[in-house]
């Protein structure tokens, strides 16, 4: 992982030059601020009024050259520094130390086939590990992938686009960036999404609305000459009345004019700064897309989606609309100011509205279309960040078959790759159960959620945590957390009767299942766990499912593989110097230590 370290410190430098460069632009536009105040105030003499009339604009125009110089290298400092924290996050992610990303909470549903069970959401999660996505839409669609197995069609090209994704190092983290500007909520984007896509009012009548406005404007322009003609020369209050009466007139026209039309540009105005910004990171997304060059089939069509429309282009043309809308209501009082004297002669609200509204009519779609491709180019990206990150991981084969789900040295990928063991698995054949045996800690459970989060990221089109992988595009169902619930009044054994039902209403409706049971029936009686774990494997074998079940029961192992004809393996363990210890290799056959009767017999206990 060199290269985000060397990256962290080219962007740490980057950002100390920009910050360099920053104060000294405010050095300067304090001393320009200064001296022009100065220059004007020595210059309003009538004696120095041609030099006046130079020197105020170039005193305007430098001390606005600065002002915007300034803004932009803040701008690109902090998109430096973002930059620099990508590389950061990647070195988190490459040592498992997820505590501080997006959990994706919000996106947990117990009722899940197995996101629940599985680590998909939540802390330390398989979302924290891939999510590299900046909007909350392209945040849905990694959790939509996450939860929904696609079609075989579909995961090749995902895995064919994450492939040459996988290198663009500097275009991913640029890209990246480009969306960390400005943080949004779907609400947000939904309001401008309704904002934008309302029906138009003014453009059905706009030959009407622009004549009246040039008319009035050319009026309210000659009163204004008028009175500007013989401002200078005004002695007495009734000369004020008599120069100053046209004007006024026109001005109070025009203000009755303005208010039909308020309702529209209050609309705009509401979030007007919210929009801009979010338009922008659209833009600049649209943008880094639309600009790159790209071979695989769903990376070109989602790029042509785009570039058809000039998405970037046109995105960028409704900004600038609304930034001289925005000065209307803009906090600085020159820039307010400035806006409200010339509607008030201009009615600059008419013509940005009915600007807006040709927008609005060329470009109703556009926005739902570059959401959806660039929510999907986020997701793309950030699988590609994951394989880059983990170039050991592969991409497993999506074959035919409708049971067949084959792994070589699969492993668990939110385990620190310094502690994870790798096993071989492979469980073909409809019917085929394998039955997992073992004591507590000695990774039962870990190798069942390897297996289940290693097939939901195989069926979104992501690498996996495994050397290689066969893996039929089959339903994924797990039940290994089930709680009790108090306030629902129900127990874990309960809880765990329900899951299971489920999972045999799953396959009632003829749907081919991969499942992953673990300690079955473990709220029960050994008698009756021994009974119904039998009963539930015999039933399964007989359905459109191969899976594995986990259980502390030796018996019941035995019994599934003479009765039902099921598969054992186990995990096993060594007691070296009083202590457990655990290699977490799967090996077939029943758990043959009883390590934990010696462990309990030296804890103090006597064992009868």
């Amino acid at each position: 992982m060199r290269i985000y370290q060397t990256n962290i410190e080219k962007y740490k430098d980057a950002a100390s030059r920009l910050k360099r460069k920053s104060d000294l632009l405010s050095m300067y536009r304090l001393c320009v601020f200064v001296l022009s105040g100065l220059a004007i105030f020595i210059l309003r003499d009538q004696s120095f009024l041609l030099l006046f009339l130079v020197i105020a604009p170039l005193c305007v125009f430098g001390f606005g050259f600065l002002v915007r110089r300034h803004t932009n290298v803040d701008n690109l400092a902090q998109y430096t520094s973002s930059l620099r924290e990508i590389n950061e996050h990647e070195m988190l992610r490459h040592e498992n130390k997820l505590t501080g990303f997006a959990s994706g909470d919000k996106f947990i549903d117990s009722n899940h086939p197995y996101a629940s069970d599985l680590d998909i959401f939540g802390n330390h999660s398989i979302f924290q590990l891939i999510n590299r996505t900046t909007t909350e839409q392209g945040e849905r669609q990694l959790a939509d992938w996450l939860s929904t197995a696609a079609p075989n069609i579909v995961i090749l090209k995902r895995q064919e686009a994450v492939k040459e994704l996988s290198p663009m190092l500097e275009w991913r983290q640029h890209f990246h960036a480009a969306g960390m500007q400005f943080r949004h909520t779907k609400d947000e984007f939904d309001q401008l999404l309704s904002l934008v896509e309302k029906p138009v009012r003014l453009l059905t009548k706009k030959a009407k609305y622009i004549t009246v406005c040039v008319l009035l404007s050319l009026l309210s322009t000659s009163a204004a000459a008028y009175f500007l003609r013989h401002a200078f020369a005004l002695n007495t209050a009734e000369d004020l009345i008599k120069y100053s009466v046209p004007l006024i007139i026109m001005l109070l026209i025009n203000s009755m004019v303005l208010r039909k039309f308020r309702y529209l540009t209050d609309e705009f105005i509401k979030n007007i700064h919210r929009d801009i910004k979010l338009l922008q990171t659209y833009q600049s997304l649209s943008a880094k897309i639309e600009s790159a060059k790209f071979q695989s089939e769903l990376l070109r069509k989602l790029q042509s989606s785009l570039c058809t429309s000039n998405t970037a282009k046109e995105i960028k043309r409704l900004v600038r609309m609304l930034e001289v809308l925005k000065l209307k209501g803009g906090k600085r009082q020159f820039n307010n100011f400035f806006y409200s004297a010339a509607n008030a002669l201009w009615f600059m609200d008419v013509y940005l509205i009915i600007a807006v509204e040709q927008w609005k009519a060329q470009n109703s779609s556009i926005l739902r279309t570059c959401v959806d491709a660039v929510s999907d180019f986020e997701v793309l990206s950030s699988l590609a960040g994951f394989h880059c990150s983990n170039p050991s991981f592969a991409f497993p084969e999506i074959v035919d078959e409708q049971y067949h789900f084959d792994f070589n040295s699969v492993g668990h990928p939110l385990i620190n790759r310094e502690k994870r063991v790798y096993n071989d698995f492979c469980l073909s054949d409809r019917g085929n159960i394998g039955v997992v045996t073992g004591s507590n800690m000695s990774g039962k459970s870990t190798f069942l959620r390897a297996l289940g989060m290693n097939a939901a990221l195989a069926l979104m089109g992501a690498p996996c945590c495994a050397q290689s992988g066969r893996i039929s595009n089959i339903r994924i169902f797990s039940s290994m957390r089930t709680m009790d619930s108090l306030e629902e009044g129900v127990s874990s054994f309960y809880a765990e009767l329900k899951r299971i039902a489920g999972l045999l209403n799953l396959l009632k409706h003829g749907h081919a299942v991969f499942f992953v049971l673990d300690e079955v029936f473990k709220g029960t009686n050994s008698k009756d766990r021994c009974q119904g774990g039998y009963s539930l494997i015999k039933q399964l074998s007989k359905l459109n499912s191969i899976g594995l079940i986990s259980t502390h029961d030796l018996e019941l192992a035995a019994m599934a593989e003479k009765r039902a004809g099921a598969i054992n393996y186990s995990f096993n363990s060594t007691l070296q110097n009083n202590e457990l210890i655990f290699d977490f290799a799967l090996t077939k056959g029943v758990c043959r230590d009883a390590n934990a009767i010696e462990l309990m017999r030296r804890s103090g206990i006597e064992i009868l």
